[in-house]
């Protein structure tokens, strides 16, 4: 199963990208919001976990563009350090399926992956 993971802070995406691997899944990184769209169409993951506050393009705008423009329902994970009840709605109103507040537990998020994969 592929994952692309995007966020600009390295540490987080260092630390999310070698648990997943070592989790069993391929994955795909992205450090800023552009970056993120493109590799969502050449490499066609299975599932992201996308940062909310990317540069160039925002996790909302990427969120669209998977959403919209290519008008895939892959499962998507928003991360942020905004906990806003209206940032959360809207999140989920365009389409995340997941939304989890910085900090987080690495473990947190390998556990929640399987389980919207239906994966064991």
């Amino acid at each position: 199963m592929k994952i692309l993971v995007a966020d600009d802070q390295p540490m987080i995406l260092k630390t999310l990208h070698h648990r997943l691997e070592k989790a069993g899944f391929d994955i795909s990184s992205a450090i800023d919001g552009k970056q993120a769209m493109g590799v969502f169409d050449s490499d066609k993951p299975d599932l992201v976990i996308l940062d909310l506050l990317l540069p160039y393009a925002t996790g909302f705008e990427v969120l669209n563009h998977i959403r919209e423009k290519c008008g895939s329902n892959v499962p998507v994970f928003l991360l942020s350090t905004m906990g806003l009840e209206s940032t959360i709605i809207e999140a989920f109103e365009m389409g995340a399926d997941d939304y989890i507040t910085k900090p987080f537990r690495p473990a947190e998020i390998v556990a929640r992956v399987p389980r919207k994969l239906n994966y064991n």
